[in-house]
């Protein structure tokens, strides 16, 4: 299985990027998949997950209506719209999936998932 992230870089406050994860050996499609985010010296922060059967999604109050989780079930990849980013948003960012099925409580929890990609860095600044 593995995970491969992208679409990090360098933006100013307010501009937007999309980060994209392309899955091999594992299908994205009705599998908990999410997006975490971790600054040096901080623990890794589920900001954005999604159930397999979309039924639950889950978004950090820091991002919640900024940035939109979603996948292509036909390109077996996964994405994350970010908007509006601010400074705080800078972090490495790392897309993970699982064969388990947590809770809407519990899919921000980073040990729900088996499979991480490599992190991808996200900086905000002007």
């Amino acid at each position: 299985v593995q995970l491969q992230a992208s679409g990090g870089g360098l933006v100013q406050p307010g501009e937007s990027l999309t980060l994209s994860c392309v899955a091999s050996g594992f299908t994205l499609d009705d599998n908990a998949i999410g997006w975490f985010r971790q600054v040096p010296g901080q623990e890794r922060e589920g900001i954005s997950c999604i159930s397999g059967s979309d039924s639950g999604v889950y978004y950090a109050d820091s991002v919640k209506g900024r940035f939109t989780i979603s996948r292509d079930v036909a390109k077996n990849t996964m994405s994350l719209q970010m908007n509006s980013l601010k400074p705080e948003d800078t972090a490495v960012y790392s897309c993970a999936a699982t064969y388990r099925v947590p809770t809407v409580q519990t899919m921000r929890d980073p040990a729900q998932y088996d499979y991480w990609g490599q992190g991808t860095q996200v900086t905000v600044s002007s």
